[in-house]
């Protein structure tokens, strides 16, 4: 029988705080709001260094207990190693394991075979970004398969993402839940970078060709805007594609490389004339989540994860040509501009993190073998061996 006390084991982030992605986000996120409805929380948090020295220790924060592994490798082996330790530590802890994303997937049987409950978060269609070589795209596609049969239930934050799964699983073993957002506050602090709100494009992604961010760099650099285009993202002379987005920039591009004061991130989005979101693979993505939050225009690449998201009411693009028109009306027509932002913030609703939160509580409950919680009466996830559909 479960323990009286709800208790769970956050797997597959770099830890807590949050100071990386939108898992490590959520990861903080929900870890906070278990611990305050009364679970027993763990979250797993890798450490490198140069000499193990205590493999893995703990201490409490905020009524959470961070578990950190120490790994003394770089790279993808480290990150294999400590998916390895996280298993083998959470198989002998008990407590359900809330797993994002399934780099580490190859170790999940084992933690099942062991007695683990397992819900996972399957992320994006990791195998499908060309960025990857042809071994690595194999080793991601053996991936999903080996964590879509050893977790217990999978959580699709897309439904394009669910109908993709549900080739790998029965939909009743499958729950819908986005990702969340929230409201910025009244008071936002000026752009960064001197930049003057309401005349500025800005792109918030990772630098790689599966993101388009080439395609709106060159649509955006055909001529003169009177505009700048603010691209973050960490940049290097190494790299090929960083090299050509840089070479097809015009003067009014600029690179600020990347920024993670929330309190910037956040100027930037909302004194902006637009946001661009090249994204082509993935999900529910949380970049995204929050233009939507902050009531941005959207210029995004048009396929069902990025119209599931943001709506009809934005501006969509499918090559360069197609970018370049969609820039130069958000240029032209304040009108269209207005309408897209009003959109953003009705889509935005969709987003709410305190049923994105709910809903993945009442998924551990389930998979733990827990006793629904006391919240609502009508419950996410709907009637016995139906998906759980939030936000859609």
């Amino acid at each position: 029988m479960p323990s009286q006390v709800p208790a769970v084991l956050i797997l597959g982030t770099r830890g807590i705080p949050a100071a990386h992605g939108g898992f490590e986000t959520f990861a903080d996120r929900f870890a906070r709001y278990l611990a305050g409805r009364g679970w027993r929380v763990g979250v797993y948090c890798q450490r490198e260094v140069e000499r193990v020295r205590t493999r893995v220790s703990s201490q409490t924060w905020d009524g959470i207990e961070l578990i950190t592994v120490e790994v003394g490798l770089k790279g993808p082996a480290a990150t294999l190693a400590f998916d390895a330790i996280c298993a083998h530590d959470a198989a002998r802890r008990g407590g359900v394991c809330l797993v994002l994303g399934y780099n580490g997937a190859v170790f999940l049987p084992y933690l099942r075979a062991r007695g683990g409950r397992i819900l996972t978060n399957m992320d994006g269609i990791e195998w499908r970004r060309p960025k990857w070589s042809l071994p690595v795209r194999a080793f991601f596609y053996v991936s999903e398969w080996i964590a879509a049969w050893s977790s217990h239930r999978l959580v699709a934050d897309h439904p394009a993402i669910a109908d993709h799964l549900a080739g790998r699983r029965p939909r009743r073993a499958i729950a819908t839940i986005p990702y969340g957002g929230d409201l910025p506050p009244a008071e936002v602090s000026p752009p960064p970078l001197g930049l003057e709100a309401g005349r500025y494009l800005v792109s918030i992604a990772r630098i790689e060709p599966d993101n388009n961010i080439l395609t709106l760099v060159e649509a955006f650099s055909r001529r003169p805007r009177g505009v700048r285009l603010v691209v973050l993202g960490t940049m290097s002379v190494r790299n090929a594609y960083h090299r050509a987005v840089e070479e097809a920039a015009s003067p009014e591009v600029l690179f600020p490389g990347a920024i993670y004061e929330a309190d910037q991130v956040q100027a930037l989005r909302v004194h902006a004339l637009a946001y661009l979101h090249g994204h082509t693979v993935g999900g529910t993505n949380p970049s995204l989540v929050e233009a939507l939050w902050a009531g941005n225009a959207v210029i995004a690449h048009d396929n069902p994860f990025n119209r599931g998201t943001a709506g009809d009411g934005q501006f969509y693009f499918i090559d360069r040509v197609s970018c370049e028109s969609a820039i130069d009306r958000v240029l032209a027509d304040a009108d269209a501009v207005a309408q897209a932002r009003a959109a953003a913030r009705r889509q935005a609703e969709r987003f709410r993190w305190d049923d994105v939160l709910a809903a993945y509580e009442d998924e551990l409950r389930r998979v733990g073998g827990y006793p629904p919680a006391e919240r609502r009466a009508v419950p996410v996830a709907g009637p016995v061996g139906a998906a759980a559909v939030t936000g859609w």
